[in-house]
């Protein structure tokens, strides 16, 4: 396997993640109807994405899953009750902080694989792969400064507060 196809099948896998994070925070912290919302929407995104690097990845005779890994129900409603058990105290905070900061991170790698790649298709002249990051690239740099400016909103808050 050459190194572009390493590449697209490691970016495959963190979008697949990205997309699995953002569906369990949104799970657990279903009482914040911003956050239960806005993360389901932004996972579609990384959903999609899974899809086009299965499709692109074809070229380089990769055989990815197009269908992103899907989220158990059964876990994603215990985690929901969870979250409609805890409500809005203080701990919970401490979670969405963690979670968030997570989200933050790995959307932080997931942006720079995508830069890669598309560095990678410019030099190739790939205009297909490029045309691919040129789609999704920017969805996912929405998808970390959502998670910025919510830790931004909360972070005094849920450190401050008893």
């Amino acid at each position: 396997m050459n190194k572009l196809a390493l590449a697209i099948e490691e970016l495959h896998r963190s979008e697949n993640d990205l997309a699995g994070e953002l569906l369990q925070v949104s799970d657990r912290h279903k009482v914040d109807h911003e956050i239960f919302h806005v993360a389901r929407d932004i996972a579609g995104w990384s959903q999609q994405h899974v899809h086009e690097l299965a499709r692109v990845g074809q070229d380089y005779g990769l055989d990815l899953d197009a269908e992103p890994d899907h989220d158990p129900r059964v876990l994603a409603k215990v985690r929901q009750k969870g979250s409609e058990l805890l409500g809005r105290h203080h701990a919970p905070a401490l979670l969405l902080l963690r979670d968030l900061r997570d989200i933050h991170r790995k959307a932080a790698g997931v942006s720079l694989d995508w830069e890669i790649l598309a560095q990678t298709a410019q030099a190739l002249g790939d205009r297909e792969l490029l045309a691919a990051t040129k789609r999704c690239h920017p969805q996912t740099l929405r998808q970390l400064r959502w998670a910025n400016s919510k830790l931004k909103e909360i972070s005094a808050q849920a450190m401050v507060t008893d």
